[in-house]
């Protein structure tokens, strides 16, 4: 069992979405959270179709138990919300009339925003869970999460590469299919092995749809989709300009390295190979946003690269950090380019080069060399931003 970072600290005065992807430990975060907690789940069948017919039998139960502001203890959990969007309407009616707190649980929020559905006004706080992450996993190893990923199933698992395979074909027929996202799910499928090799590259839309046989703009729909059901995101490109002309397409890389082991039909992750850079860069990204969130600083996370090809990984805040990922075990001058011409245009706070580097180092000019478990213990600490 972990001991997660995400507390929901704000649950004991406000209803709050909890959104995540699946798997990643939404409910068994609640159950420890909330042991005593009235619980509905929709995953359940007998939940679901109850529910679904009488939307209002939430609304009856609460009153039947007496709760109000004044004798409830735990929130109301709902999992699953997006799959009974008309519960929301309850919700608000509870939330409002009888000062009733919930927590909304579920891994996308593009069925209630396609269905116009009830997100509560802004009334509600929203959280959000991420794969497990360094500072969660006593005695941590990175050969192990680079081949298998940080959901938890998946990182524990003797055998992740089942787990895995499964994984994704749950997500196509019960995210994709059963939502009608799309209704090509052939295209659908061959776009996700595609995305998968472009996980973490300046996006190209037009050669991707021509890989897949489909258009741009249904190629642009297709990362949305991606984004919105929690099964990726988008890594903007840093935007001021000084000297040099800079590219403004957005990356992108999938929520967690499992998915791309599995669609790219990767092998085995080992040091000093280019796909170990690749998941190391990708892992490095992951504890960023993590951070991000769970910090609740909410900075933003950019890349700059320049029309010559001359880039850096991460950029957060407002040019603020530096940040450059090298799976190198002895870093050079020549890992230190990026990160140099990137200074020659900006005043930065920090500078900083993640590697495989066994000690921490600086240059006269300033840039910080900094294995990678020193880095997270800095992030995690609140000494990077």
């Amino acid at each position: 069992m972990y001991k997660r970072i995400q507390d929901l600290k704000l649950s004991s005065q406000e209803t709050c979405f909890l959104w995540g992807p699946r798997q990643a430990g939404k409910s068994t975060l609640l159950k420890m959270l909330f042991r005593q907690a009235v619980r509905y789940d929709l995953l359940l069948s007998t939940e679901y179709q109850r529910l679904l017919r009488e939307p209002n039998l939430i609304r009856e139960e609460c009153l039947a138990a007496g709760l109000d502001a004044n004798s409830q203890r735990d929130p109301i959990i709902i999992d699953e919300i997006q799959k009974l969007p008309a519960l929301l309407d309850e919700v608000h009616w509870l939330m409002e009339n009888k000062g009733l707190r919930f927590i909304l649980c579920g891994s996308s929020a593009r069925k209630l925003k396609r269905g116009h559905g009830n997100l509560l006004g802004g009334r509600a706080v929203r959280y959000e869970l991420h794969p497990l992450v360094f500072p969660e996993v006593s005695d941590f190893s990175l050969k192990k999460a680079l081949n298998s990923g940080l959901i938890p199933r998946h990182y524990d698992s003797a055998n992740p590469l089942r787990l895995i395979q499964s994984y994704v074909g749950d997500y196509l027929k019960e995210e994709i299919v059963a939502e009608a996202l799309t209704r090509n799910i052939p295209a659908f499928s061959r776009f996700l092995e595609v995305a998968a090799l472009s996980n973490g590259e300046v996006l190209n839309y037009t050669n991707i749809a021509r890989e897949c046989g489909i258009s741009s703009p249904t190629v642009k729909d297709y990362f949305q989709i991606l984004e919105d059901t929690l099964i990726g995101r988008h890594l903007p490109a840093f935007r001021k300009r000084r000297k040099r002309r800079l590219v403004g397409s957005p990356k992108f890389y999938f929520f967690d390295l499992s998915p791309v082991i599995y669609l790219s039909r990767r092998g085995k992750v080992v040091p000093g190979s280019e796909l170990f850079g690749r998941a190391f860069e990708h892992f490095i990204w992951m504890e960023i946003v993590a951070h991000s969130s769970y910090s609740e600083l909410f900075y933003p996370i950019t890349y700059w690269r320049t029309s010559s090809g001359i880039e850096v990984d991460f950029v957060l805040g407002d040019n603020e950090i530096v940040i450059e990922v090298k799976s190198a075990e002895v870093t050079g001058k020549m890992h230190l380019k990026g990160v140099r011409r990137f200074k020659e245009e900006y005043s930065t706070r920090r500078s900083i080069l993640v590697s495989m580097d066994s000690k921490p180092r600086k240059t006269e000019d300033q840039i910080e060399i900094l294995p990678w478990q020193i880095f997270l213990k800095q992030l995690w600490g609140g000494e990077v931003i």
